[in-house]
């Protein structure tokens, strides 16, 4: 029989799709006042893998991913979801959004994503959000999976992921001196 422990911590990050710097740099700021400051921020990269947003965001658009200084409990994500949807929805103009925002945690064995789209793949969680694994952690290494999205498969993503997984452990060390002081 196994025995109940409690979670351990994970890192918060958040995609962003846009079209617009500066309605990236709006919605960023409600992210950050919101969750904590910002402690990692990616290069911008172009996102043209697919057009599935084109219609209601126009193109060219923009993949750029930040994580929050603050780490999270895992049970948190459906309501961080649930908040960064209505951020979608007030920051949208003529009922199209300005922003796309993946909200997800990076822990010790894998890479979340939440999503209100369920498939085969993906385990509900509350509230009609679903928890998306993007990658699974096997020692150093952030390895795909076969329904890992093709973005999250290039060198750029993956090189901010293995940059951000170094920074949770170093939270997680500071987090752990912490509490034994």
């Amino acid at each position: 029989m196994g025995i109940e422990k409690e979670f351990h911590e994970v890192k918060l990050f958040s995609g962003f799709i846009y079209r617009d710097k500066k309605n990236y740099q709006d919605v960023k700021d409600k992210l950050t006042a919101t969750f904590s400051p910002v402690d990692l921020e990616s290069e911008v990269f172009n996102f043209d893998f697919t057009t599935y947003y084109n219609k209601e965001m126009g193109s060219p658009l923009f993949r750029q991913f930040v994580s929050f200084s603050e780490l999270i409990q895992p049970q948190q994500l459906p309501e961080i979801k649930l908040l960064t949807n209505k951020i979608e929805i007030e920051t949208a103009r003529d009922g199209n959004r300005t922003v796309n925002l993946d909200p997800g945690y990076l822990s010790e064995a894998n890479v979340i994503i939440a999503t209100t789209k369920n498939y085969y793949h993906r385990v509900p969680l509350a509230k009609g959000i679903y928890a998306h694994m993007e990658y699974v952690i096997r020692g150093k290494k952030i390895c795909p999976l076969a329904w890992t999205y093709p973005d999250f498969k290039s060198t750029g993503y993956m090189e901010f992921f293995h940059r951000l997984r170094i920074l949770y452990k170093k939270n997680l060390k500071e987090l752990r001196q912490k509490e034994k002081e």
